[in-house]
């Protein structure tokens, strides 16, 4: 309490000299930060105020927590600092925080999903060379984001980062809406991916348990699966009202079985299988028979990159989780760095185990095989019929990847259900008061339920065209890594000279670090975007850059029209 109360006297000391003094003010600005950041760091915290230096909002902080007797440099002080009560249950230590974006990236999910689009354009090397490739430039990302996470550990993660990034330039609430609707919409797209996968593969389980496409197994129809899919949904939106010492069991083990999941696959398929891929195939086949019109091997292979950075995605989720987790500073930007570097690891061994057991890539991408088209399931169902006469095996080994899946689709809800909390908290959402409203439990129940139905409602066009679903999923990917890529720029230029790291920092690094990040979400956003069939028609068309650039005209036109006379950004609740 001493020390807090010591920094409001040095403040109202300051500001009466800058009255008596108009002509020393901007020296008496710069003493007065400097001064405030050298106690900060022997007091053991190194965060700033909601609104950037305004030395009112630091006083109010300070007194809010001199009142209530919080015990000083606690995580509740820290987000006191930050201008927030503690309204959620800090119970999630650093493996459980972990375990939720380690679950989200999910490497089964992401890699058996999109399998086939990896064989199709470039095959064994596009993905056995461009997991690593995309691998590398994502650990740059994450530690970028890693280093503000730190400096800034709330459920608002992104949105948050970039207000108080871009405070000294009066920018910050722009850059907030900006940065939270991409983040908040980008989420409930990869749910709605996650999930919907879930309800295909689903459907593709009961194809070959019954016989497959070519023994009259049961296909499902398009409104079968979008029932399996709100099912699913119904099923995470209850497991998320849950307490979160039980998310925390639920997403630790998840952690484990993705874990299991991949080192039992990639051993068992290849293993089983009664023919195996060589080494020179696994390392060196470059399949340019795409049947999309394609024929530039750079090209195919830009668009092979497509399942490797799908898979790399939502490791945000453990910033969103820093409200509930201990020692966030620290403990969030490792839940980030560690999920994704392990994931990097068992992703790129369960390709190349799998890989291993491909022979025929054009019969495993045919709409005639029993699967129905679905590369991986075909090769697991091939690898245990070939040995054992009947693919129940393979259908097994599905099986672990749907749970895997499930997982996924459960912690991908709890990260978006922190995020529209936060968002809404702020006031940036509609009817802001009902989501961000915390039950008994403190659990954000309404962000749950809202969460899960918008993932519903955003796989409805899938009964129309399925043109215009993959087009609003797209935004899963590309307009997800475009609010991971502002607070990071925002950090590189505007805030380069005054943001004050936290314990997780890069040091001199961290600029360089950070560029590489945001220079990598820009190349890939304009690969993305490019035509992936030949010649280009309604059907084929890339409709990504028409989501995304539909999404920011939206964003835009709402701040343009309505929320920059509103609002404000990040908004204190401490006198709520």
């Amino acid at each position: 309490m001493l020390q807090i109360t010591h920094t409001q006297t040095i403040i109202s000391q300051s500001r009466a000299e800058q009255r008596s003094h108009p002509d020393q003010e901007a020296r008496g600005r710069a003493g007065e930060a400097s001064e405030e950041r050298s106690m900060e760091a022997k007091n053991g915290y190194s965060y700033s105020p909601l609104a950037g230096d305004d030395h009112e909002a630091a006083a109010a902080a300070a007194e809010v927590i001199s009142t209530t007797g919080a015990g000083f440099g606690g995580d509740d002080v820290k987000l006191r600092l930050l201008g927030y009560k503690q309204q959620l249950k800090r119970d999630l230590s650093v493996v459980a925080n972990f375990s939720v974006s380690f679950s989200i990236i999910s490497v089964i999910t992401g890699v058996t999903t999109l399998y086939g689009t990896g064989l199709q354009f470039g095959g064994p090397v596009t993905m056995v060379y461009g997991w690593p490739i995309a691998g590398a430039f994502t650990v740059a990302v994450g530690l970028a984001m890693a280093e503000i996470c730190s400096a800034y550990p709330t459920s608002g993660g992104l949105y948050f980062w970039s207000a108080r990034l871009c405070t000294h330039r009066r920018w910050g609430p722009f850059a907030a809406w900006l940065t939270g609707w991409f983040n908040v919409v980008g989420q409930w797209a990869v749910t709605t991916s996650v999930d919907y996968s879930l309800a295909q593969l689903i459907q593709v389980i009961i194809l070959l348990a019954t016989g497959g496409k070519n023994g009259g197994g049961y296909l499902a129809s398009k409104y079968v699966v979008i029932a399996f899919h709100a099912a699913i949904l119904l099923s995470h939106a209850v497991i998320n009202s849950l307490p979160i010492t039980v998310l925390s069991f639920f997403g630790q083990f998840a952690a484990a079985w993705n874990m299991l999941g991949v080192f039992v696959l990639m051993i068992a398929v290849p293993t089983v299988a009664t023919e195996r891929a060589s080494a020179e195939f696994v390392f060196t086949h470059f399949n340019t028979d795409n049947g999309a019109g394609i024929r530039s091997n750079l090209y195919i292979f830009v668009l092979g990159l497509l399942m490797s950075q799908y898979t790399l995605t939502g490791y945000d989720a453990s910033a969103h989780m820093t409200e509930e987790t201990k020692n966030a500073d620290k403990n969030g930007p490792i839940g980030i760095i560690s999920a994704i570097g392990i994931s990097i690891l068992v992703g790129w061994g369960y390709i190349l185990g799998i890989t291993f057991a491909v022979k025929d890539i054009p019969y495993l991408l045919s709409p005639d095989n029993d699967a129905g088209g679905y590369a991986i399931a075909e090769v697991f169902y091939l690898a245990f019929k070939s040995r054992y006469g009947s693919g129940v095996g393979g259908i097994a080994c599905l099986g672990v990847v749907a749970v895997a899946i499930y997982f996924c689709g459960m912690s991908s809800v709890t990260s978006n259900s922190r995020m529209a909390y936060a968002f809404s908290r702020d006031g940036a959402m509609p009817f802001s008061s009902v989501w961000h409203k915390v039950n008994g439990q403190e659990v954000p129940i309404n962000a749950v339920w809202l969460s899960a139905f918008i993932a519903l409602c955003m796989a409805l066009p899938s009964l129309g065209s399925l043109v215009a679903f993959q087009a609003m999923v797209s935004i899963a990917t590309i307009g997800l890594y475009i609010s991971y890529a502002l607070p990071i720029l925002f950090r590189v230029t505007l805030a380069r000279k005054y943001f004050v790291p936290g314990p997780f920092n890069l040091g001199r690094y961290g600029v360089l670090v950070g560029w590489v990040a945001v220079l990598w979400v820009a190349t890939i956003t304009v690969l993305f975007s490019l035509p992936v069939t030949y010649p280009v028609t309604k059907d084929t068309l890339n409709y990504t850059p028409v989501a995304v650039g539909g999404l920011f005209v939206l964003v835009l036109g709402s701040w343009v029209l309505s929320a920059r006379h509103w609002f404000k950004g990040p908004v204190t609740n401490l006198d709520g």
